[in-house]
Formats: C-alpha cells, sequence, structure tokens
C-alpha cells in the first residue's frame, strides 16, 4: 500500500475515533454525514507526509492532521450556507439536509473539536503549532470576507484575486505542510521551507478549482457546474476575460455580470463561451501550471525521505490534473 492511501487509512480511523461515542445525534450526526461524503482529505494527508519526509511516524502527526481536516470541514459547512451551495461532493450539503441552523452549530463544533486534537501534539512543540493555526485560521475567514466583497465590487485586480486565494485556500495547506515538518523537526526555519510549497499548491489548486467549477464533469465535480457564473464570482476565468483587448467580448462580458435574473442556464453557457474566446481558460491553465511547478521545484530543494518525497510529488500531481 502506497503512503498517501495508508494516511488516508490513518485519517479515516481518527476521524472515526474522535466521533465515537458522541451523544447528541442532532449535533454530531450533521459531522459524521459530512465525513460520511468522502473527499480525499488533501491537507491531513499533506500534514502526514510532509511529516515523514521529515523523518517523524505519522501517528506522531495525525492529531495535527485531524485539527486540519476538522477545521476544513468547519469552514464548509459554514461556506455552503454563505453561497446557497445545494451540494457539497455530489449530495445535500448539510444546510439542505438538515436547516441552516444545525449547520452552524455542528461547524462550530468541529471548530472546537479541531483545537481538541491540536492540544494533543507534542508539549514542546504546542506554541508555535497554535501561533500558526491560529494565524491561519484568521486568513481563512480574512479570505472568505475578501471573496464576499468581490461579489459586488465592479474592479478586481488579478492580483488582488490571488491575494484572496492565498488566504482563502493556500494558507490552510502551508499550515498543513509547516506543522508536518515542524512536528518531526523542531526547526522553524525549514518548516517555513514547507509552508511555501504548500501555499503554492494551494494556489494551484484554487485556480484548478476555478476552472472545474465552468468546465468540469458535474458527475465528477460534485457541485453545480457554473455556481461561481451565477454569483458573479471574481474568479481567475472572470478576470482574465474581462483583461480582453476585445471591446466587443468585454461588453458581453459586462452585459452578463449587470443582468438581472438571467436564465441561469443561459448565463452559464455564454460566460463559458466568452471564457474560452477571451483565452481566459486557456490562461487558468497555464497560470496553475505555473504554480505547481514552483511547487514542485521548492518540495525538490527541501530533501528528506524519499518515499515520502515521492508521495507528496504524486499528490501534488494528482492535485493538478483532478477533475473534482
Amino acid at each position: 500500500m502506497n503512503l498517501i492511501k495508508e494516511s488516508q487509512n490513518l485519517i479515516e480511523e481518527g476521524i472515526a475515533s474522535a466521533l465515537e461515542g458522541r451523544g447528541l445525534p442532532e449535533l454530531y450526526g450533521p459531522v459524521s454525514y459530512t465525513f460520511s461524503l468522502g473527499g480525499k482529505r488533501i491537507r491531513p494527508v499533506l500534514l502526514l507526509l510532509s511529516a515523514a519526509m521529515a523523518g517523524a511516524s505519522a501517528e506522531k502527526a495525525l492529531p495535527a492532521g485531524l485539527a486540519v481536516e476538522f477545521f476544513h470541514n468547519f469552514t464548509l459547512l459554514h461556506d455552503d450556507i454563505m453561497d446557497d451551495a445545494p451540494l457539497r461532493r455530489g449530495k445535500m450539503s448539510v444546510y439542505r439536509k438538515y436547516n441552516a441552523n444545525t449547520a452552524i452549530l455542528s461547524g462550530d463544533a468541529l471548530m472546537i473539536m479541531a483545537y481538541e486534537q491540536l492540544a494533543k501534539c507534542e508539549e514542546s512543540k504546542l506554541p508555535v503549532l497554535l501561533k500558526r493555526f491560529n494565524r491561519s485560521a484568521i486568513e481563512v475567514c480574512e479570505g472568505q470576507q475578501l471573496d464576499i466583497n468581490f461579489e459586488t465590487r465592479t474592479h478586481v485586480s488579478i492580483d488582488e484575486y490571488l491575494e484572496m486565494i492565498r488566504l482563502k485556500t493556500s494558507v490552510l495547506m502551508g499550515f498543513s505542510m509547516f506543522a508536518g515538518a515542524y512536528l518531526a523537526s523542531g526547526d522553524e526555519d525549514l518548516a517555513e521551507g514547507y509552508y511555501r510549497v504548500g501555499e503554492e499548491m494551494g494556489v494551484a489548486f484554487q485556480i484548478q478549482d476555478d476552472y472545474l467549477d465552468s468546465f468540469g464533469d458535474p458527475a465528477v465535480f460534485g457541485k453545480r457546474i457554473g455556481g461561481d457564473i451565477l454569483m458573479n464570482k471574481k474568479t481567475y476565468l472572470l478576470l482574465k476575460a474581462l483583461e480582453t483587448p476585445d471591446t466587443a467580448t468585454y461588453e458581453e462580458i459586462e452585459k452578463w455580470l449587470g443582468m438581472e435574473n438571467p436564465e441561469p442556464e443561459e448565463k452559464i453557457e455564454n460566460l463559458k463561451a466568452l471564457f474560452m474566446t477571451s483565452g481566459a481558460a486557456d490562461d487558468a491553465i497555464r497560470m496553475r501550471k505555473r504554480y505547481y511547478e514552483s511547487a514542485t521545484r521548492k518540495l525538490k530543494e527541501l530533501g528528506g525521505e524519499e518515499e515520502a518525497f515521492k508521495a507528496l510529488q504524486t499528490l501534488s500531481a494528482q492535485l493538478l490534473l483532478r477533475e473534482s
């Protein structure tokens, strides 16, 4: 069995153990449902593999991995309410299956469970881990707020967008790799190198997510295609398309953005076509590849345990080529 699968199995066992014996099915039932939806457990796997590459056992790093996964799923429960998203990984989102209040409270419980797990890490390393975890957690909230702000702003630059996704998506992947390396080595400078790898992986991951929201297969992607388009979200695709020098294309994009109550499928299909003709779709693929290659190069420079390094390379490639 390869290290990625071993890590995923260990995380699933850890999730089951953390939920075992908890009462109040009204509170923890939605939490169990959330984890039953599946997912690749990307962030905790990055953490465990980073720990292995830096010389520690997966078991030593598992509580931190669970903390990251619990925090990440807390954000998803709340994000789905904010985005009015009916689906998560192809199934009903928690707030649609239950209700918004249940999703909020179950999300809050997950956040606290994240700290329960983090507190199990090696005591001497907790001050650094807590400081970095808290910084990453508040940055995720800042990124989410920027994402919401951008929905009603007329002009957003590509640089502003990249900073938003760095906060919303990348910092948690960066923390995952930082925590794994720090738990293994106790070396903050080394862990910073891992953080930068995770951060760049996160940018590539989010650009791919933007791309799949428009051009993915809904049966594989697990969410409605075009959800970002309907909300006028400032994705990389939209912002790049708005840079087009072609006046007619620009005006057509603006027309759809400003239209009140358009037919949803018509808006989605027309803007997807404009993303293609403006070159934004191809440019998103190039930008995603650029960040991926930079992360891969930095990872190679870190050195470390060979099998874990190869597993991290494989995982980063899977993130780049993913369809879901």
